[in-house]
């Protein structure tokens, strides 16, 4: 397959004029292009810029509301709460960003909650961004409408359900786990539907609750958590977490994210912790001799560190994507607008003061 490098200014002002041009505000659009493309540079592309189509189509249908303004409630020191207005939730996110920082470095710890938003897209980008500050950082979203199984169950109550979880390093990039509760993300099986390919045993179950190996029986049927038991517990864990506490919709109770016109109005739950308050010394020291430990000695597999000096390169090339990918994107672009995209200065976000 032919590829296609762009620069990372360069795919951020197409994505940025896209949302746009879809409806977005330019502070909205802005806030989901910088989290696109940074997916693309850690190289998740099915949650990066091979997802934006779908987000165009949530604002021209009317599933994300693009000019809505999110409103910040700090209803105590160390936590804030959001109200999306069913615009993205990188937006929330980066309206709260700098008061959620500054309570976890001042109290230890804060929780930001997220609801009433579109889907969250890739669910690391929110905690990489707080190890950036030296916070260790844990997050959980209920994603959508309800597409896994609870535990001894056939029918849909559960999205996915992720969970992710940084730790800063200042030898290199955090330590970053991001993962599902479901034995697969729905993206994978989306694109297997696509491709026609097979998914592997375990997965998913078709609608007559039968063991299934077709990914589009499994989109008509149910998904399967990771773990049986174990993994359906901790979707429910998330679930009362990040729909629950933040007052979002249930997945359950969920609208599709692709089609009709109203939004998911899903939630995000974080917490941030100060590592070095808590501890009362240098947690940094005390992790990174631990984490050579585990890689020098029983040969670990350190979650989210390759992938960082992947992205670090990346970063330096440019972003890398399929030509067609390219070329759809330009052909969705408003020609009438004649818009020079080397020449397009990156957008200002008004919500943040101090992204990298």
């Amino acid at each position: 397959m032919a590829h296609y490098r762009a620069s990372v200014e360069e795919a951020e002002a197409l994505v940025l004029e896209l949302l746009r041009q879809h409806g977005a505000s330019s502070a909205s659009a802005a806030s989901v292009a910088r989290a696109l493309v940074e997916a693309q540079l850690q190289g998740k592309p099915n949650v990066g810029l091979a997802h934006l189509p779908v987000y165009l189509d949530s604002l021209k249908e009317g599933r994300a509301d693009g000019q809505g303004e999110p409103v910040l409630e700090t209803p105590a020191p160390a936590v804030l709460r959001v109200d999306a207005r069913q615009n993205f939730p990188q937006l929330a996110f980066d309206l709260a960003f700098d008061a959620f920082v500054s309570a976890a470095q001042n109290c230890g710890i804060a929780v930001l909650s997220i609801r009433n938003g579109y889907t969250s897209g890739e669910l690391g980008y929110y905690v990489r961004r707080l190890t950036d500050h030296g916070l260790v950082g844990l997050g959980m979203t209920n994603a959508g409408p309800a597409v896994m199984a609870a535990s001894g169950g056939t029918t849909p109550v559960f999205c996915t359900n992720p969970l992710a979880f940084a730790v800063p390093r200042k030898s290199g990039p955090p330590l970053v786990i991001d993962q599902s509760s479901s034995a697969t993300a729905l993206v994978k099986i989306l694109k297997a539907a696509e491709s026609g390919e097979a998914i592997p045993e375990g997965w998913a179950l078709d609608s007559n609750g039968q063991p299934t190996r077709d990914p589009k029986e499994a989109l008509r049927g149910v998904f399967l958590a990771f773990g049986g038991q174990r993994g359906a517990n901790l979707a429910l864990m998330v679930e009362l977490l990040a729909a629950g506490v933040t007052g979002a919709n249930w997945s359950v109770d969920a609208p599709a994210f692709n089609k009709g016109d109203r939004c998911p109005g899903t939630g995000v739950l974080l917490i941030a912790l100060q590592p070095d308050l808590l501890l009362g010394a240098d947690f940094d020291e005390r992790c990174e001799a631990y984490l050579t430990r585990l890689a020098e000695d029983h040969h670990a597999h350190l979650p989210g560190i390759q992938r960082g000096l992947e992205a670090q390169e990346r970063r330096k090339q440019g972003v890398e994507m399929s030509r067609e990918l390219w070329q759809r994107l330009q052909e969705l672009l408003d020609l009438e607008d004649e818009c020079d995209l080397s020449k397009m200065r990156k957008q200002p976000n008004p919500y943040v003061s101090r992204l990298k």
